[in-house]
């Protein structure tokens, strides 16, 4: 696979199959995070609470109890082309490590959106870290080419693993050891 080695390449088979359309474009993007696995993973799974690390979430409601099927009512930040978003648990696996999410609703342009992310143990600088895996698929709007939305998503999701990234490693040198869900 382009630009990926070869463990990367295998969890993105496994986890990471979207199959886009003609008038869709798909990616994935890797982090590696030098915080233990289930520090991060204690972030990433819950979607009752994506602002722990999304900067661009202001608030989060989610409706019903927290299972797949679950829908979250997402305010987005002022600087984005939107405001509100709603989007759908889709899978969530604590033993994997892997959770979708797609999107159902919401004043923005992202149109049959679905992504996956994936986290896994890795040794970073002889120490625990994490490779983190988020792929993504969504329609190309009218009047955009799959480049030009290609470029949006992933810088939005850069944004997100960066952050993400940020606060593992602020928790694990804080010496925070215990699920972030425990707090």
């Amino acid at each position: 696979m382009n630009g990926f080695n070869s463990v990367e390449a295998e969890y993105i088979r496994m986890h990471h199959r979207h199959h886009p359309a003609e008038n869709q474009c798909s990616s994935a993007l890797v982090k590696h995070i030098k915080a233990p696995v289930h520090l991060v993973w204690s972030l990433v799974r819950r979607f009752d609470q994506p602002q722990k690390y999304k900067p661009f979430v202001s608030r989060c409601v989610v409706r019903g109890n927290l299972q797949i099927g679950s829908l979250r009512e997402v305010d987005v930040k002022s600087g984005l082309p939107a405001t509100t978003s709603t989007e759908r648990l889709e899978h969530l696996d604590d033993e994997e490590h892997v959770l979708s999410v797609r999107i159902v609703g919401g004043d923005h342009r992202l149109r049959n959106y679905s992504s996956t992310i994936s986290v896994h143990p890795e040794v970073i600088d002889g120490r625990p870290g994490t490779l983190v895996i988020e792929s993504f698929v969504v329609d190309v709007p009218d009047g955009n080419t799959k480049d030009e939305t290609c470029y949006f998503v992933e810088a939005l999701i850069k944004c997100n693993l960066k952050s993400l990234a940020d606060v593992s490693v602020r928790l694990a040198v804080q010496g925070r050891t215990e699920p972030i869900d425990r707090m």
